[in-house]
């Protein structure tokens, strides 16, 4: 197994040119390394830590386009506020809604994550089918305290999301 874009690496020596030269020790390290990164623990960890970041960037890119920040503060308009106290409040006002998608991001990669990976284990099998599955899975979850009819279209509208974009990603380069 490798990355995309990189040479294969691990095996057991052999042919292999990834382990060219590498004594046994450090096959087995690539080996356990590989395995670890290609764990579900790991896998969704490093979804929600990056859904986290991309959020909070999200977040703080949206939060200072905001045309929805309050004009008062204490009682009065913000206007009227010295220039440090207004922005103390303009920055609170970011870093709240910041923080506030950076938990959302966090927790949809990782509900994903954990479905797809879930998905993937019971299958045994790494295809298209996994992520629409994992979609479904994602969008009924985030879905499911609006009830069943909202529940069914979060399914049918992550799934089609998710298999968008894994469409995308498969498509072959022009390299």
């Amino acid at each position: 197994m490798s990355f995309p874009g990189m040479p294969p690496i691990g095996g057991a020596g052999g042919g292999n040119p990834a382990t060219a030269g590498m004594t046994e020790q450090e096959q087995r390290m690539v080996k356990m390394m590989n395995a670890a990164a290609e764990s579900c623990p790991f896998k969704i960890a490093l979804a929600g830590g990056g859904g986290f970041v991309l959020g909070g960037a999200f977040g703080l890119f949206t939060a200072a386009m905001a045309y929805d920040t309050p004009l008062t503060a204490k009682g009065q308009e913000i206007t009227s506020l010295p220039m440090r106290e207004q922005l103390r409040q303009g920055f609170r006002d970011m870093g709240s809604r910041s923080w506030s998608a950076a938990r959302n991001f966090g927790y949809v990669g990782a509900v994903y994550s954990a479905a797809e990976c879930a998905i993937e284990g019971l299958r045994a099998k790494n295809d298209i089918k996994n992520h629409v599955a994992a979609g479904c899975v994602t969008g009924g979850w985030l879905a499911r305290n609006a009830g069943p009819q909202a529940a069914a279209a979060g399914c049918v509208g992550f799934a089609a999301f998710s298999t968008a974009i894994e469409m995308y990603m498969r498509m072959p380069s022009d390299d």
